[in-house]
Parts: C-alpha cells; sequence; structure tokens
C-alpha cells in the first residue's frame, strides 16, 4: 500500500486497536500530541523547575537589594564600684555613676538603595529571558524527539505492511513449489527472504520503545504512564516566507538575545551602582547620658574621607562589563542570524529531498515492484528480479520516511531558531 494512502487508514486502524484492547478488558493508552508533549514537558520537566527557580532566586535579591541599614543600639555604664561594694548607694549612683545609652544609623547618600534595587531588578528581568531561553531548547529537545517517535512508528507500521505483503508471496511460493511450477532451491531463497523483514519488524519495535522513553524522560518520568503513546503522522507541511523575514523575527522572538539586550540594561544600572557606592555615607548617633545627677543628650557624625578609596577600581571595573554586555549582544545578534540561515538552507534542502520522492520516486519503486511480483508469480520475471525490485521499493520507502523525519526536524529546529512555534 502506498504511503500516503497508509496515513488515510493510520487514524481507523489506531481505532481498531483500541476497540479491542477495550474490549479485551485493557485501558487504552495515554495518547498525547505534539503540543500536548511539550506542554507537559515545560510544566513537569524537573530540569527546566530547577531552572526556574533562578527567577526565585533573583527575586530575593531585591528584597535583599531593598532593605535599608539596621539601626544600632549602644550602652555603657561608667565609673562602677566593683573594687569598693561599700560605695553602692543610690548616692554614688545618682552623683557619680556615668551612664550612656544612644542610637545610631547609617545615612547612604548617593539613592544607594534605589540604585541596588534597581540592579537587581535587572539581573532579574535577564533570568527571565534565560530561563525561557532554556524552555526555548526543551521544546526543541521534545519535538525533535517526538518526530524521531513519528519515524520509528511509521517504520514498524511499513515493516508490519512489508511482512505481511511478503509473507503472502512465501504462502504463494509454497503452493507453487508444491505443484512444481518452481524448483526447491527458490522456493528457499524466498523463504530465507523472509528472516529480513521479520528482523524489520523487531528492530522497528526496539527502535519506537527506545524512542518513547527518551520522550518519556523529557516530558517527566512520572508525568506519562509506561503504555503511552503518540498522535501525528510523518507529514509535509510547507512554509511561508524568506530569510530575511524569519532573522528579523527572530531578533524579536529570541529569548537569549533579548537577555543578551536586557543583560546591557543590567550592566548600566552596575555602573550607576558603582558611582552611587563611591557616595560617603554618613554615620549618625544620638546619645542620651546621666552623670553628676545631671541629664544631658549628645549628638555625634562621622563620616570617611574620601581621600584614597573612591571606589575607583569598582567604578572601572564596571564600565568595563558594560563593553562586555555590548559585544556580548552584538555576538548573539550574530548567533541569532546564522541560526536561522542555517536552519532555514536545512529546510529548504530536505524540503528538495522530499519533492523529489514525491515526485515519481515513490510510485516508480512501487509500480516497479508491483510490475515484478506480477510477472513472477506468472512466470514471466526471475526470482532474483522480483527479489531486487522487493529490496528497492523497501529501501525507497524507509529513504522517504527517513527523508519526511529530517525535514520536520528540520522545521522544529527553524522555529527554535526564530524562537516561536507558530511559522508562517
Amino acid at each position: 500500500m502506498h504511503f500516503k494512502h497508509f496515513r488515510m487508514f493510520a487514524p481507523v486502524a489506531m481505532s481498531v486497536v483500541l476497540l479491542v484492547a477495550t474490549s479485551a478488558g485493557q485501558a487504552p493508552s495515554t495518547l498525547i500530541t505534539l503540543d500536548q508533549a511539550i506542554d507537559l514537558a515545560l510544566a513537569h520537566n524537573h530540569s527546566i523547575q530547577a531552572t526556574r527557580t533562578l527567577i526565585l532566586q533573583s527575586q530575593a535579591q531585591e528584597i535583599t537589594a531593598n532593605l535599608r541599614p539596621n539601626p544600632t543600639l549602644g550602652a555603657d555604664s561608667q565609673f562602677v564600684p566593683f573594687f569598693s561594694p561599700q560605695d553602692f548607694s543610690g548616692d554614688n549612683l545618682n552623683q557619680t555613676q556615668q551612664f550612656d545609652i544612644g542610637i545610631g544609623y547609617l545615612f547612604e547618600r548617593g539613592r544607594k538603595r534605589q540604585h541596588r534595587l534597581q540592579a537587581a531588578r535587572d539581573q532579574t528581568a535577564v533570568q527571565r529571558a534565560q530561563v525561557a531561553d532554556a524552555e526555548r531548547t526543551l521544546a526543541f529537545n521534545v519535538g525533535q524527539q517526538f518526530v524521531s517517535v513519528l519515524l520509528a512508528e511509521s517504520t514498524l507500521q511499513f515493516a508490519l505492511q512489508d511482512l505481511k505483503s511478503f509473507q503472502q508471496t512465501v504462502d504463494i511460493g509454497e503452493a507453487q513449489f508444491k505443484a512444481g511450477f518452481i524448483g526447491e532451491g527458490d522456493y528457499l531463497k524466498i523463504k530465507l527472504q523472509l528472516l529480513q523483514f521479520q528482523t524489520d519488524v523487531s528492530t522497528a519495535r526496539l527502535a519506537k520503545v527506545q524512542a518513547l522513553v527518551a520522550l518519556r524522560g523529557l516530558l517527566g518520568y512520572s508525568t506519562v504512564p509506561a503504555d503511552y503513546d503518540v498522535v501525528g503522522d510523518l507529514a509535509y507541511q510547507p512554509i511561508k516566507g524568506n530569510l530575511e523575514d524569519f532573522q528579523t523575527k527572530a531578533l524579536i522572538e529570541r529569548p537569549d538575545f533579548r537577555a543578551a539586550e536586557l543583560g546591557i540594561t543590567a550592566a548600566q544600572s552596575q555602573v550607576l551602582l558603582a558611582k552611587a557606592n563611591a557616595k560617603v555615607d554618613v554615620n549618625g548617633t544620638y546619645d542620651f547620658t546621666h552623670v553628676s545627677g545631671e541629664n544631658t543628650a549628645s549628638i555625634f557624625v562621622n563620616f570617611e574621607l574620601p581621600i584614597f578609596n573612591r571606589n575607583q577600581g569598582e567604578i572601572a571595573r564596571t564600565g568595563y562589563a558594560l563593553t562586555q554586555a555590548q559585544q556580548q549582544q552584538q555576538a548573539a545578534s550574530d548567533t541569532v542570524l546564522s541560526d536561522v540561515g542555517n536552519a532555514y538552507e536545512a529546510v529548504r534542502s530536505n524540503d528538495e529531498v522530499v519533492q523529489l520522492y514525491t515526485s515519481g520516486y515513490l510510485k516508480e519503486a512501487q509500480d516497479s515492484r508491483d510490475i515484478s511480483e506480477y510477472a513472477y508469480k506468472r512466470g514471466a520475471a526471475s526470482l532474483l528480479d522480483f527479489l531486487d525490485a522487493e529490496r528497492s521499493y523497501r529501501s525507497v520507502q524507509l529513504a522517504y520516511r527517513q527523508a519526511l523525519a529530517a525535514y520536520m526536524t528540520a522545521l522544529e529546529q527553524l522555529k527554535e531558531a526564530v524562537g516561536t512555534r507558530n511559522l508562517p
């Protein structure tokens, strides 16, 4: 059966399988689409959940950055007659001993707290963009692995279909051998060829199981049951738009490029914070004193003299860090444009390969096999010609499925490169 026709009957076959499983008392497997798989991965993948905590950590640093200095409380008692216990009296306490209690506070100048908070908020924005970039990568990995599952499923269905078809050929060959129309050697050649078809089925089953296990690891192992399966087909979906359109969209959508742009803003905030930290803070203290029967108050002010340390090194460092962020933004732009260019060309190249198969090679391989089979069964063609046509047909069909999978994978790569799953 032609692959296009097989895809038309695939939903019907799936319904029959589910109906048989249900009637046998077995619950059908959990079936997920590509969009559902991506949503499950984004919600349950442990690596992405761990990455998201970076945002919460950065938000906690915002709280720290916005904190004001704590006031200081000081107290002292002087001239206490520890070594003259007989002098402990109310008069001595009132007239001789001195008691001081005071409260001090650090007055930050240069709007340091506001600059610290803004720098922390800008860093949180960078973290959000970086987490979004990790989600973009995860979505691509899921899409790529999902295509691998579809390829394995398509290969398995083709192997089963081909095995069933060749089994009929073996049965006909056996009947011909018993009737004396072919020799034992030809019959054994046909029967031995059946081993390859059976091996192909086993290999395809293993490939699908392994692909599903790998996909389950991306989704979160406990997210789906062990007997889950996917819904979808290897299908050709043409895209519209040229390279320049995709590159322009990527510079808007790509979170890693947005993170690089936000990195410049964060670096600028660090420059302003370094300059604010160069401002001299003032320590103010208010003291209450009791001595010689008198109560007095004192006010103290002290601050550093910015003779040697004016935060010159940190100001210089943050300036260079700003230059670094600007260069990284340019590098990110080059990376985005290169990624989109490579992905776009990969899509075009795989598109051409798929078109080659659909333009005639698939039908020619099918016709060649059918003609050889028809001729062989009627004695008009040799066994070797028939087996050669059978191998060519299988090779073309498998290569076509691989070409479709490569095209769909390239399309997933383009979506990742542009930074959106909605391509025209």
